[in-house]
């Protein structure tokens, strides 16, 4: 079926299994949702075994987390729960969450609305704001370990 279209087209971006497959060793983002006007804002993440991120809440968004290899820990507040390959978790914004790789990695992609302007505001725990690194610094995620 044709039909004309006056806006933005559909279209494939990847192929997933294949991104996975070929970071099996890289650790951190593999993958990230970069199309000019998005709405969205989508990573795939490898974290090898081992990995950890630290805990932490995401103050401002919703996100949706897909297990796509391997498996681990999602740890908040209440318990422990299994990442297992095809799990779709929901993390509410403000919720409190750690993730761990298992022994074979762990790779997942998440899914939120675009992340509003960056800003400089205090943490919830009261420690100081974080110093902005220059342009000569890592520029490394400080939770990803």
């Amino acid at each position: 079926m044709a039909f004309a279209s006056d806006g933005p087209l559909a279209r494939l971006l990847c192929n997933t299994q294949d991104l996975v497959e070929s970071g099996a060793e890289a650790t951190g983002a593999v993958w990230k949702l970069a199309e000019r006007g998005r709405q969205l804002d989508a990573n795939l993440i490898r974290l090898t075994p081992g990995r950890h991120v630290d805990a932490h809440a995401e103050p401002d968004l919703d996100v949706l987390l897909l297990v796509m290899a391997g498996d681990g820990t999602l740890t908040s507040p209440d318990r422990d729960q299994a990442m297992t390959v095809g799990a779709l978790f929901w993390l509410p914004r403000g919720s409190r969450r750690a993730l761990a790789a298992g022994p074979d990695g762990l790779s997942y992609l998440t899914i939120h609305r675009r992340r509003p302007g960056l800003s400089i505001r205090a943490r919830p725990d009261g420690a100081p704001a974080p110093q902005q690194q220059d342009a000569n610094s890592s520029g490394t995620n400080p939770r990803l370990r």
